[in-house]
């Protein structure tokens, strides 16, 4: 036996209400040319009803729908620079070969505007992001990536994340690079075939993480200025950055 959806008892419903209001109107009221007038008038809105119902509230239901889930992906993005990104992204643009040059443009401003944002924007796409590997203690960043494993593992579970593809391409390849440094007993003496190697794989994490920062500041300098300023006071991009308040 098919069973009947609350949709179609609620039409159902509906339908008898309209009808015992007609008849009531009738009974009482009389006039049945003025009912089937007001009633013929009402069909002929209808479609303007649905037409207004159905695209306009739903544009509106589409827009706060795209809100909250932006803000919960941001949640997340916040959550993930607390406890990994800021830290990859002080040793890594420490150690950045042209590490000057985007400290400097990398220091956000509180009058910064969405020109000001996109201008930086375009730099960083022309910056090579190249780290002298040598100069970076892979065992400390294999310790450091380690113990944050199982977050990481979490985060690329979240389905909140699969509507934004630059930040999942990030967790992908930070968690890439965590297995990369997993694998090998040790990370002293290799060839230089397998440095280069790994020189890559830092590379791709690196420009993606500073990409993603960019915008994540951007975010935050729009919608939580308290927010903002704690993670310009403990920027990964500026040497002279302190939490504390002067």
């Amino acid at each position: 036996m098919t069973r009947i959806s609350w949709e179609m008892k609620l039409g159902i419903f509906l339908v008898a209400v309209s009808a015992m209001i007609y008849t009531v109107k009738f009974l009482f009221l009389g006039d049945p040319e003025n009912t089937y007038y007001y009633i013929f008038n009402a069909l002929g809105f209808l479609p303007i009803n649905v037409l207004l119902v159905t695209i306009v509230l739903n544009s509106l239901l589409s827009i706060r729908s795209r809100r909250e889930k932006l803000q919960k992906l941001n949640m997340v993005i916040g959550t993930f620079f607390s406890e990994v990104g800021t830290g990859l992204l002080t040793v890594l643009s420490e150690h950045d070969t042209c590490n000057t040059d985007i400290r400097e443009k990398m220091v956000v401003k509180t009058d910064w505007v969405q020109q000001e944002f996109d201008r930086v924007s375009e730099c960083l796409a022309a910056h090579p992001y190249d780290v002298d590997i040598t100069q970076v203690r892979l065992q400390e960043m294999k310790d450091y990536l380690q113990e944050r494993r199982d977050f990481l593992l979490r985060l690329l579970e979240n389905p909140v994340l699969l509507e934004h593809e630059s930040f999942t391409a990030l967790l992908q390849a930070v968690f890439h690079l965590t297995e990369e440094l997993e694998r090998r007993n040790t990370l002293s003496g290799l060839p230089d075939s397998d440095y280069a190697h790994l020189a890559g794989d830092i590379k791709r994490v690196y420009g993606l993480l500073v990409r993603q920062w960019l915008d994540y500041m951007q975010y935050l300098k729009d919608n939580y200025p308290y927010l903002f300023s704690l993670a310009m006071r403990t920027n990964p991009f500026d040497s002279e950055a302190s939490p504390i308040v002067r």
